[in-house]
């Protein structure tokens, strides 16, 4: 997934699956300040949904323009942050080719006003299958951390901020999910307001769905599972935003999913032989 990209395919082209949501992020904000969306007033007590409702596939109805806006940020975040990875290697040797991967990766973008999500689904599946496989074959596979990371850095100045603390990074990783048509549900029980942990638990992740029909089709995989790549995406991004990740990768009847939760750092403890100065 995910924050999920494409998931180790090792050759760009439109054998992407439908998408299904996106991300109704505000624009930028001010230099050097977080964005921050007003999502609604909240409801009194009481007035919520039964948990069945309100915290399972949440963002399954949002507007295609909203999901194309998804796919659009996240391919921004993905080749800057391989840009911004090539510029800290100091190293000049793989520019030329790095410039041509670049003219395919944005080559026959759709319009962006009336670009669907599937067309920029098809964008950035390519864009990122192009970008793995440049990264791999010339730093090798441990370099899709530092990859991760570099990401992190740029989708911290790019998301914006809603206000919902350590909902934020949890919320955004449903947003993906949704992208691909995953199901998903977050923690249930009432809404307490704590701004410190949130939680959500992908039941099915449709990712290998789609990986296990690109290989049908012929597609050579670079990674042996997407969870090598998605994992370390998703934490740095979880603490580029300024909280704790952690996850755990599960299988059932339901097939591959994964478990994510994002908490407030904690504060370093105060030395108790420390006195105040007078």
């Amino acid at each position: 997934m995910s924050d999920a990209p494409a998931g180790g395919i090792a050759r760009g082209g439109s054998d992407g699956v439908p998408a299904a949501a996106g991300d109704g992020s505000a624009g930028p904000g001010q230099a050097g300040r977080p964005v921050t969306a007003v999502l609604g007033a909240p409801r009194a007590p009481g007035a919520y949904p039964p948990p069945a409702e309100r915290l399972r596939n949440t963002y399954r109805s949002m507007p295609d323009a909203e999901r194309s806006a998804l796919w659009r940020q996240r391919l921004h975040e993905t080749e800057a942050g391989l840009t911004r990875l090539l510029a800290s290697r100091h190293d000049t040797t793989h520019l030329a080719d790095w410039f041509a991967l670049q003219s395919g990766i944005f080559a026959d973008l759709p319009d962006a006003e009336a670009g669907g999500s599937v067309e920029w689904q098809r964008v950035f599946f390519r864009g990122q299958a192009l970008m793995e496989r440049f990264l791999v074959a010339r730093y090798g596979e441990h370099a899709l951390a530092a990859w991760a990371q570099a990401i992190a850095e740029v989708h911290r100045d790019v998301e914006p901020d809603h206000g919902r603390g350590a909902a934020d990074p949890v919320h955004r990783i449903a947003r993906q999910a949704e992208l691909y048509g995953s199901d998903y549900e977050f923690d249930d029980g009432p809404d307490t307001g704590d701004a410190t942990r949130a939680a959500l638990t992908i039941t099915h992740c449709a990712i290998w769905d789609y990986r296990e029909k690109a290989r049908r089709s012929g597609v050579r995989l670079t990674l042996a599972s997407p969870c090598t790549y998605c994992t370390k995406a998703l934490s740095s991004n979880i603490r580029a935003k300024g909280f704790e990740p952690s996850h755990s990768l599960r299988t059932g009847p339901t097939g591959h999913g994964c478990r994510w939760e994002a908490t407030a750092a904690q504060a370093p403890a105060a030395d108790p032989t420390e006195t105040e100065e007078n």
